[in-house]
């Protein structure tokens, strides 16, 4: 192996499997489809689509992402079980290049509360899954679940176990955000030097964002002998996140004079990407996030203006443009016609089926008839928020409100519900409010509102709206988003996407962390 392909590091996203296990984040079948359509436009090694087993929904996305993407490899998680393991083999069948990533946990903690089991079990456990595994696939992932937590000599004993079943990649993760950097990069230096055909497999990290240190753990793993990194657009995974691929990438990028490894990512759809899982999560990227939040690239101190007009490198180690981030440019108006926006389209980078552009272009042209001046950025928030409805059970078709200075309102709604049309006229103490009780009244439950969240997606009075909405039924969460130049149908069409999600939760079983 060349130095160079030494030094390569292997990008494994999760965003459609642990990110979608942040609390509210489902997503629909369409909607993984066209965020791992993204993940393979920026050349990502390895998509993890989901987990088979966790419910029909899942194995049928599995199945469907293995069945559309070609040049990413494309994942399924497994637990030890000979179950788990087949209905995976079963769903990535169409893929061009399939791998099972099964786990099984091995710190003390997890094996006597969680599993309930000794730890010969266990080994034998890792032993049969992993060998039963590669009777249906070459590339085998084992991981070991809470490794941060576990016993030295009992994590070499794991490993050199699954490397002899024919594990192609280890994965150790800091299943709890407990590490930190020295620590992590110090166990996969002991791994790689105590267990014997180490040099058989490849080493990956897995860190989540407990204490705010999953990017450095991760780019510690690499000093300590990993070669693959797994993480998420945006950081997104249960509790406080996984690490964000876009920090980590972007890291390696500007920093190879302090870390000499590389990624084949193509780093100027890293933005296109962020936006787009924020849309279809409904999770907001805060203002101050590095690389991809509104704020990365902003100066508005007078001594940073300053140097940034002298030269940009005085306060920007980074170009805008290196990860997709352009100047708000001005479109098209309403008397552009379809070859145009056409074009506009595979400029800004996004590839429509014939269904989602002909709707595209009809909410382009009603937009023009009520907005003078369109941006870049006003037809991503339009393309985004039609991928993320287009194919959902239930859509807004039509909204009138009507509000007075006393506090009253009232929302004369139509919708449709799996193809059928609904209408209700209900009152509320605002427009806001008026819409949200008309959808309850048309869905036939009542959700709680958990957080409700609208900012401008360019400046202006006539900017349009994006919306975020929070939902809880029965204990599940689902987030949605919505975007128009008319403040309350966004926030109709962020409820109605959460419902949505809601719909899509009931069907899911709760898949386990790693």
């Amino acid at each position: 192996m060349s130095h160079s392909e030494n030094n390569r590091v292997r990008i494994f996203d999760t965003t459609l499997r642990d990110g979608e296990q942040s609390p509210g984040a489902s997503m629909t079948l369409e909607e993984k489809l066209k965020i791992a359509e993204v993940l393979e436009g920026m050349n990502v090694d390895i998509i993890e689509a989901g987990f088979a087993i966790a419910s029909n929904g899942d194995f049928e996305c599995v199945k469907q992402i293995s069945e559309r993407i070609k040049n990413s490899t494309i994942c399924s998680l497994a637990r030890a079980a000979l179950g788990d393991i087949e209905r995976a083999a079963e769903a990535l069948k169409p893929a061009k290049q399939a791998r099972i990533h099964t786990f099984i946990a091995t710190s003390p903690l997890h094996m006597r509360v969680k599993l309930q089991m000794d730890p010969e079990d266990v080994i034998s456990a890792i032993h049969g899954s992993v060998t039963h595994a590669r009777k249906f696939v070459d590339d085998v992932e084992w991981s070991a679940e809470d490794a941060t937590r576990t016993d030295l000599d009992f994590l070499y004993r794991a490993v050199e176990t699954a490397i002899r079943a024919g594990a192609t990649t280890i994965n150790l993760p800091d299943t709890v955000g407990y590490a930190t950097p020295t620590e992590f990069e110090q166990m996969f230096r002991s791994v790689i030097e105590n267990v014997p055909d180490s040099d058989k497999a490849i080493f990956s990290t897995h860190c989540h964002n407990d204490l705010g240190l999953a990017v450095a753990n991760s780019l510690a793993g690499l000093a300590g002998g990993a070669r693959q990194i797994e993480c998420t657009i945006n950081g997104i995974g249960e509790r406080a996140g996984n690490a964000a691929m876009e920090e980590i990438v972007m890291a390696l990028k500007t920093r190879a004079d302090a870390m000499p490894y590389h990624t084949n990512i193509k780093t100027t759809d890293i933005m296109k990407a962020s936006k787009l899982v924020s849309t279809v999560t409904g999770f907001t990227v805060q203002n101050n996030k590095a690389i991809v939040g509104a704020n990365a690239f902003a100066h508005e101190a007078g001594i940073h203006q300053d140097g940034i007009l002298k030269d940009a490198q005085t306060y920007e180690i980074m170009t805008p443009e290196s990860v997709g981030v352009a100047k708000s440019t001005l479109a098209m108006g309403k008397h552009s016609g379809r070859h145009a926006f056409a074009d506009k389209l595979a400029e800004l980078g996004y590839e429509l089926g014939d269904n989602a552009f002909q709707e595209c272009f009809r909410r382009f042209k009603e937009l023009g008839d009520r907005k003078k001046t369109i941006y870049d950025e006003d037809i991503i928030a339009l393309v985004d928020d039609e991928v993320a409805t287009w194919a959902n059970r239930m859509q807004v078709v039509a909204l009138n409100n009507y509000s007075s200075s006393n506090g009253h309102a009232v929302c004369d709604i139509t919708m449709t519900i799996d193809g059928d049309k609904v209408k209700a006229v209900t009152y509320g103490s605002g427009p806001v409010d008026a819409a949200f009780n008309a959808i309850k009244d048309v869905i036939e439950f009542s959700p709680k509102l958990q957080h409700f969240q609208v900012h401008a997606v360019t400046h202006g009075t006539d900017a349009q709206a994006e919306c975020t909405v929070r939902l809880e039924h029965e204990g599940r969460t689902a987030n949605g988003q919505g975007a128009d130049e008319d403040t309350v149908i966004a926030s109709a069409r962020a409820y109605v996407s959460a419902v949505n999600k809601l719909l899509v939760k009931r069907e899911k079983k709760a898949p386990g962390p790693v």
